[in-house]
C-alpha cells in the first residue's frame, strides 16, 4: 500500500510539474510576455550602448597624380607615408594616372601592371620589407593579396602583416588602394566600392571618381579618390563643379540586409575626399606666377577656387579643408624644382600656371586634421600631398 502511494505522489509531481511548464510556455508568448522581452531587450541594448565610447583612429590620407608614370624600383615610399616618424592605423591612398590617359587605356582593357607596382611598393613600407618581385619594363609584379572581409585575420596571421590591404580599385588612370593595422582588420565590416566615370562623354574613366565605404565598429567611413576635368577657363571650373555633383549624386552603396547601413555619400559619419581635384587660380597666368616666385601664398589662397567653392558652399557645401602653407603642387617641368612658365631655362607648349591642383578634403563632424602638407618628390608634374586625420570612432562594450 506504502508502494502505491509512493507512486502515486510521484505521477502526481509530474503532472503538475508539466502543467508548469505548459503554463510558462503560454506565459512566454503572452502579449504581456513579449512586452516585458522587448523592455527586457531595450534595457541590455541601453546598457550596451551606456558601455559604448569613442576612440582615435589615427588615419593616413594620400594623393598623388604620378602623371602616367610607373614607379622605379628605387622609390622611396617612406618619403611620402612617413612610417617611422607618423604611423597611422588606416591609409588610404589615391593616384590619378597610373597609366597615360590615351584611347588604348581610356577605350580598352584595364591595364594593371602599375597598380600592381604600386601596391607592391606599399606593402613593403609599411610592412618593412623589401618587395618580393618589383616590375620593370614588360616584367609583370607579384599580385598583393586583398583579404575578403570574411576572412579571419588575426594580430599575427600566418604572413606576419602588421599592415593588409583590404581593398584596391583602378578605374582607367585612378586608382585606390587602402590597407589597414592587422588587429584592426577583424573590427572592419561592410566594405563596398562605387566607380563613377564622368569624364568623354560624360561617362568614360579618364575622369571620375572611386569611392570607399566600409564601417569601423560603430562608425561608417567613406573616402572618395577623384580626378575632375582640367583647365584654367571658366567653362573648365563649371564642369569640375558638375563633375563633383555628379559624383555625390551617382556613388551608391548597398544598404546592408538589415537597409540600416548608408548609401550615399554624405550619409556616412566620416568622409574624405582626396585627388587631382584640379581647381586654379583665378588671376592672369602673369600675376600667378609673379606671386608663385614671391611666394604669396595668401594672396594666391584667396583667388584658389576650391577655396571659393568652400567659402560659397556650392557643390562643395559644409566641406572643410585644412590651412595650405605648401607652395602650389602642379606644373612642374619633368625631374625638375621649377614650375613651367617660371623659369626661362625652361621651355613648353603647355605653359599652364601653377595651381593647388592636389587636393585632401573632408565633410562633417568627428575628424581633426593634424597634419596637411605635400612632398618633393621629382616624378611627375605633380607633387603628392598628404593629410593625417584623427577620426571619433565609436565603440561598443560589452559587459564580459
Amino acid at each position: 500500500m506504502e508502494g502505491f502511494k509512493l507512486k502515486k505522489s510521484k505521477i502526481l509531481r509530474k503532472i503538475l510539474s508539466n502543467d508548469n511548464f505548459d503554463r510558462e510556455d503560454q506565459h512566454q508568448h503572452s502579449p504581456e510576455a513579449k512586452l516585458e522581452s522587448s523592455r527586457l531587450n531595450k534595457k541590455s541594448a541601453d546598457s550596451n550602448r551606456s558601455l559604448s565610447h569613442y576612440h582615435d583612429t589615427k588615419i593616413f590620407v594620400g594623393s598623388w597624380n604620378v602623371g602616367g608614370i610607373a614607379p622605379p624600383k628605387n622609390l622611396d615610399m617612406e618619403d611620402w607615408l612617413d612610417t617611422q616618424n607618423n604611423s597611422a592605423d588606416i591609409y588610404v591612398l589615391g593616384f590619378q594616372e597610373i597609366v597615360p590617359l590615351n584611347a588604348a587605356n581610356v577605350l580598352g582593357p584595364q591595364n594593371r601592371k602599375a597598380s600592381l607596382k604600386w601596391n607592391s611598393l606599399i606593402a613593403a613600407t609599411l610592412n618593412k620589407r623589401t618587395p618580393r618581385k618589383l616590375v620593370q619594363d614588360n616584367k609583370t609584379a607579384e599580385p598583393q593579396k586583398i583579404y575578403p572581409m570574411k576572412e579571419p585575420v588575426c594580430a599575427e596571421d600566418e604572413h606576419g602583416q602588421d599592415f593588409l590591404c583590404i581593398t584596391s580599385r583602378q578605374l582607367v588612370g585612378m586608382f585606390v588602394t587602402v590597407w589597414v593595422r592587422s588587429d584592426l582588420y577583424k573590427h572592419i565590416r561592410d566594405l563596398s566600392v562605387s566607380s563613377v566615370g564622368c569624364g568623354i562623354m560624360g561617362c568614360m574613366g579618364n575622369k571620375g571618381s572611386i569611392s570607399i565605404r566600409f564601417c569601423l565598429h560603430e562608425t561608417s567611413f567613406c573616402f572618395v579618390c577623384s580626378h575632375l576635368a582640367s583647365g584654367g577657363a571658366e567653362e573648365d571650373r563649371r564642369q569640375r563643379n558638375a563633375n563633383a555633383a555628379h559624383i555625390l549624386s551617382q556613388t551608391s552603396f548597398p544598404a546592408g540586409l538589415q537597409q540600416n547601413l548608408p548609401q550615399k555619400i554624405l550619409d556616412h559619419d566620416r568622409v574624405v575626399w582626396l585627388g587631382d581635384l584640379n581647381y586654379r587660380i583665378c588671376l592672369p597666368d602673369s600675376a600667378t606666377r609673379s606671386l608663385v616666385k614671391r611666394r604669396e601664398w595668401t594672396t594666391l589662397l584667396k583667388n584658389d577656387q576650391l577655396k571659393m567653392e568652400l567659402t560659397e558652399g556650392n557643390v562643395f557645401e559644409g566641406w572643410q579643408e585644412g590651412a595650405i602653407e605648401f607652395p602650389p603642387t602642379y606644373k612642374y617641368h619633368p625631374n625638375s624644382k621649377d614650375y613651367i612658365g617660371c623659369d626661362q631655362h625652361h621651355t613648353s607648349k603647355k605653359r599652364r600656371a601653377p595651381a593647388w591642383c592636389d587636393r585632401i578634403i573632408w565633410f562633417g563632424r568627428g575628424m581633426k586634421q593634424t597634419k596637411y602638407d605635400r612632398i618633393e618628390s621629382r616624378l611627375s608634374d605633380h607633387r603628392p600631398v598628404r593629410a593625417m586625420f584623427t577620426a571619433d570612432t565609436k565603440v561598443v562594450g560589452t559587459s564580459s
